[in-house]
């Protein structure tokens, strides 16, 4: 090939190399094909989470004809069912999917198809959203940092494994959105539309991100407070897009019924009047305040944060706190306190210390990136705004685990970029060790994997992960929640069931009964009520049977709960059935001999 021919297709190998729609995309189908190839052994088409079954149950319940307002879970809880905080949003889009593949599946194979393809669908605008945000942060060689550093963070992450519906996959692309918006340098007004309205929907989808929404308002806050005039076209649009677009959600979302209620939990008249305030402030201040010189700016932000507290003290103050704060001690000792995701910092170290580099060491490292820029003076607007972001998760993380995984991807910006820059420094001198060295271990302490094997290899467990798996996998045999276990009641009269808390959602998916208990909070009731029924005597277990209205009665002895509340009470109900004393209230439904689940008929002495 001749020089300039040569040349040429080099820049046009180059050019595509480094456009971010084609890279992401090619990035995205081998991240789908990997996790294809790694969960081609799923023995369910619906994840394993309680929530991923919850919301299979819920989607059904909308396709069968439940109102798009109504958002009861009429087959959960006491008498008169469970209002649930969840969101139309994610249940629509699925929804769809179902009936899609009903032209082509059997019911239940339209599910299948629905729910695999959902969670990997959600993978082509992460990767494209990390990747633009990449690029826009350190260029084409950032992009690429950030593309491998989110396709590892995709394939260890469970959020898009096929069939998990939970709402945390959807969730992370949005914040991904939101990001790849506001690290735009050139603060164009659409961009920070484009964010406003990713902010909006998280709010409509769920109350999880709402302190990541509340920081990402206030760093718009305070980029106009710090820019003044250059800002003010996208603070304007930041604001108006972000009025009309949560009043959208809020309308859509909420029952006219509901429109003066405070929960915090979800978007509600709380999170939409706080919102509101916020918009209506800066967009005075924009208009108004945008010539006033830096000190009178960051007066102005004062009053307006000041005008926003006021708002919500006066509004919800009760979204001040834990939204879990009113639950009852006893399900905060039974229930809360053993949920993973629940678990603290102080805790988790406690029980898993290999595991902390996993959830706290990159979003640390981030974050001391960040400040190091900002205390150099190197892009500290950027470095200010990523900081605050990966900061407000990682605190949440501190409390609840659960804010570790949009923490790790939050870090993966300002990552990439030292990345890029250990390599350019690199390959400025292929001699240099201290480079390379640099380059190396930089790449590594990115990704969560490698402090998480680091972790494994330290406490000496890696050797042990073997055994750990056989054990998952036998017992998974004796499952309590599995479709062939619960079998012997999917075709009894419906009725109302009571049993372990964790077996709720899934008895809602496989059997037609009302289920008194199900791990979520709005149910604390309905939980209560079966904490009760199995700590009390059987004597006494009768009449709160009877007063629950309860017809039957399932029990696993290998459920967590079970064996804990067993333990705690001896003389109980669930310690008597353990020892096999069954009172004689109870009917043994016929089931297989070998069956981890065991159902009784409650029949109340006359």
């Amino acid at each position: 090939m001749p020089p300039e021919a040569a040349g040429a297709a080099e820049k046009t190998a180059s050019r595509y190399w480094s456009h971010p729609a084609l890279v992401a995309f090619i990035y995205a189908v081998v991240v789908i094909i990997a996790q294809l190839v790694i969960h081609r052994n799923l023995t369910d088409y619906v994840g394993p989470d309680n929530d991923d079954a919850m919301r299979l149950v819920e989607v059904r319940d909308f396709l069968a004809g439940q109102g798009w307002f109504d958002m009861m879970q009429y087959r959960l809880g006491l008498e008169g069912g469970t209002l649930m905080h969840w969101s139309r949003f994610i249940d629509l889009p699925i929804a769809s999917l179902i009936l899609f593949f009903r032209i082509f599946f059997s019911p239940e194979g339209a599910e299948a198809a629905a729910l695999t393809v959902w969670p990997l669908m959600l993978i082509l605008p992460l990767m494209f959203f990390m990747g633009l945000a990449g690029r826009r942060i350190a260029g084409a060689e950032g992009m690429h940092f950030s593309l491998i550093l989110t396709s590892l963070f995709v394939v260890i992450s469970p959020r898009f494994v096929p069939g998990s519906i939970d709402h945390d996959n959807v969730q992370l692309g949005l914040v991904a959105l939101t990001v790849a918006m506001l690290v735009d340098e050139s603060y164009r007004p659409r961009n920070f539309a484009i964010a406003a309205i990713a902010l909006a929907i998280q709010l409509g989808i769920g109350a999880e991100t709402t302190p990541f929404v509340a920081v990402a308002c206030m760093s718009v806050a305070c980029l106009w407070t710090w820019k003044g005039e250059d800002f003010a076209p996208a603070a304007k649009a930041f604001v108006l897009t972000l009025t009309i677009a949560v009043s959208a959600a809020f309308f859509s979302l909420v029952p006219p019924r509901l429109y003066s209620t405070v929960t915090c939990d979800n978007l509600s008249l709380g999170f939409y009047g706080i919102t509101s305030a916020g918009c209506v402030g800066l967009l005075l201040s924009a208009l108004f305040a945008s010539r006033l010189s830096r000190p009178w700016r960051i007066a102005v932000l004062l009053a307006n944060g000041t005008f926003v507290f006021a708002t919500t003290v006066a509004l919800a103050p009760q979204c001040l706190r834990n939204p879990l704060a009113d639950l009852d001690p006893m399900l905060v000792d039974v229930w809360l306190s053993k949920v993973t995701e629940a678990q603290s910092i102080l805790s988790m170290a406690r029980r898993e210390p290999d595991t902390l580099g996993a959830f706290y060491a990159t979003g640390f490292l981030a974050m001391v990136v960040c400040a190091f820029r900002i205390l150099r003076g190197n892009r500290s607007g950027l470095h200010a705004v990523l900081m605050a972001l990966v900061a407000v998760n990682w605190v949440i993380a501190l409390v609840q685990v659960r804010g570790a995984e949009f923490a790790n991807l939050l870090a993966i910006p300002p990552l990439a970029l030292l990345i890029a820059e250990f390599r350019r420094n690199y390959m400025a001198d292929t001699k240099n060790l201290r480079s390379a060295l640099l380059y190396v271990v930089a790449a590594l302490v990115s990704v969560p994997a490698v402090w998480a094997i680091g972790g494994a290899l330290a406490s000496k467990r890696l050797s042990n992960s073997l055994l750990v798996a056989e054990r998952a996998k036998a017992e998974e045999t004796a499952d309590c929640a599995s479709k062939a276990a619960l079998a012997p009641i999917s075709s009894l009269e419906p009725g109302v069931i009571v049993s372990a808390s964790n077996m709720g959602a899934p008895l809602l998916r496989f059997a037609p009964h009302r289920a008194l208990s199900g791990p979520y909070h709005r149910d604390q009731a309905g939980m209560l009520a079966e904490l009760h029924i199995a700590l009390a005597e059987p004597r006494q277990a009768e009449a709160l049977l009877r007063e629950a209205k309860v017809t039957l009665l399932a029990f696993c002895k290998n459920d967590p709960q079970v064996e804990l509340l067993s333990e705690m009470k001896s003389k109980g109900l669930y310690a008597q059935l353990g020892a096999g004393h069954v009172p004689a209230y109870l009917e043994p439904i016929p089931a297989p001999a070998d069956a981890a689940v065991r159902f009784f008929r409650f029949k109340p002495r006359e």
